[in-house]
């Protein structure tokens, strides 16, 4: 793969945010003040905007790299599972959102995979995929920044993020099974 594709402004933003999650999960688990959660929310804060920012200027300035569509997937997985894990730590009901995560994560994982094997192109994140992952950074930042939540406001706020990552699961399976025909008519025709 050329250098030139990789390293570019979106990709290095994606590099920043998995450079993050290791800074957050100190400043978090170390936290015993207000201020110092403040710290490890404004790290999220500081992840979400370069997640949105690698996504606009990659859009704008043509940027837009097979590269760029693996790395920032995977910046935002490893960004939203370690924050989940630090927070279920602390928080018991954070452990149904991890697990609903996870879930999904390997699912689609697991159908991607299969889809590259067979040939498909990548694709990048639908409409519903970022919203839920606005979504997810909203409440994991609201959790993390106000740690003395009332339990019911914490929960409300966890049930909605596992509402739209169920959502967005929903959402991506006939997109799935879309890609899945035009990868066996590919098939067909290449016989």
């Amino acid at each position: 793969m050329d250098a030139k594709k990789i390293w570019t402004i979106p990709n290095v933003l994606s590099f920043v945010r998995i450079l993050l999650i290791p800074i957050f999960v100190y400043f978090y688990l170390t936290a015993e003040t207000v201020q110092e959660y403040y710290i490890a929310a404004a790290v999220i804060l500081l992840s979400g905007l370069t997640d949105m920012a690698d996504g606009i200027i990659a859009r704008h300035f043509h940027m837009i790299t097979d590269f760029g569509k693996i790395i920032d997937p995977i910046a935002d997985k490893l960004t939203q599972g370690t924050v989940a894990i630090c927070l279920a730590i602390r928080i018991p009901g954070m452990a149904v959102l991890l697990s609903i995560f996870i879930i999904k994560e390997v699912l689609m994982m697991l159908g991607g995979y299969r889809l590259l094997r067979g040939g498909a192109k990548i694709q990048g994140a639908q409409w519903f995929g970022k919203l839920s992952t606005v979504i997810f950074y909203i409440v994991m930042l609201a959790t993390v920044a106000f740690p003395t939540l009332d339990r019911t406001v914490t929960t409300v706020m966890i049930c909605i993020s596992a509402g739209f990552m169920i959502f967005s699961f929903i959402m991506y399976l006939p997109v799935y099974r879309e890609l899945k025909k035009e990868t066996a008519k590919n098939d067909q025709g290449q016989k």
